[in-house]
């Protein structure tokens, strides 16, 4: 198990960005990622009618819309303990390859686990 302590700094960021976010807009998960040139980018699921993306897409999407050709890691907290759903693994994949840790974590910030893409 990994805890958030034990992150780099770097990382630990981004695990207050996620939690931030989830909680400011009230949403099932918050997500947070760094792309390659060290930008982070910060988002909440959505759930609407006509449109659901989990928040490591919207993350992905808004970094992609930035220029970012790659990503470091990206964090994932939510109250499911499902792990990484395959959408969010192949969206991630897609833009930065394999070997990308993806931190996952409850809504308070604990994180319960790593993997990687």
């Amino acid at each position: 198990m990994t805890e958030s302590s034990a992150l780099s700094a770097e990382d630990a960021k981004l695990v207050a960005l996620a939690r931030a976010t989830r909680a400011r807009t009230r949403a099932a998960e918050g997500a947070a990622v760094r792309d390659a040139d060290g930008r982070t980018y910060a988002a909440a699921s959505v759930a609407l009618p006509s449109l659901a993306l989990s928040a490591l897409q919207v993350c992905v999407a808004m970094a992609v819309a930035s220029g970012a050709r790659g990503l470091e890691a990206a964090v994932l907290l939510s109250d499911g303990e499902a792990g990484l759903a395959d959408a969010d693994r192949a969206v991630l994949t897609e833009l930065a390859g394999a070997g990308v840790s993806v931190h996952l974590g409850s809504p308070a910030g604990s994180v319960a686990r790593t993997v990687t893409t």
